[in-house]
């Protein structure tokens, strides 16, 4: 098996003991994205608007950093503080799926890391 680490500095760094993400055997594997800015390393300011979108900004910098687009990714599962954000942050998500949507969980969760409203983790095909 072969593993290699996919890492950006236009995506944040990792706070802890994991990288952006891994590739091995023909897939990609994100560690989950909260909305960190990569240029100041704090969480962005605002709703679950601008959050979802620095989330899937990061998503996509590390896709591009891996040579894939969001047409490669083939689930995602996403977590988010409070599910009544469910609308807002499904026309944010939808924004970056032009092509082919991939399969999704999505389910509420008690407390994200640094209390932020979302957290969406990704495995796309690199082959």
């Amino acid at each position: 098996m072969t593993k290699e680490v996919i890492a950006t500095k236009n995506a944040p760094a990792a706070i802890g003991p994991y990288v952006q993400a891994v590739k091995t055997n023909g897939l990609l594997f994100t560690s989950g994205q909260i909305a960190i800015d990569p240029a100041t390393q704090q969480i962005v300011e605002g709703g679950i608007e601008v959050q979802a979108r620095r989330v899937m900004d990061n998503l996509v910098a590390i896709l591009k950093e891996a040579g894939l687009t969001t047409d490669a990714v083939v689930k995602t599962t996403c977590f988010l503080k409070d599910i009544n954000d469910f609308a807002v942050f499904n026309k944010i998500y939808g924004e970056y799926f032009t092509g082919s949507a991939p399969a999704r969980s999505c389910v509420e969760i008690a407390r994200l890391p640094k209390d932020v409203l979302v957290e969406v983790e990704l495995i796309a095909d690199a082959s």
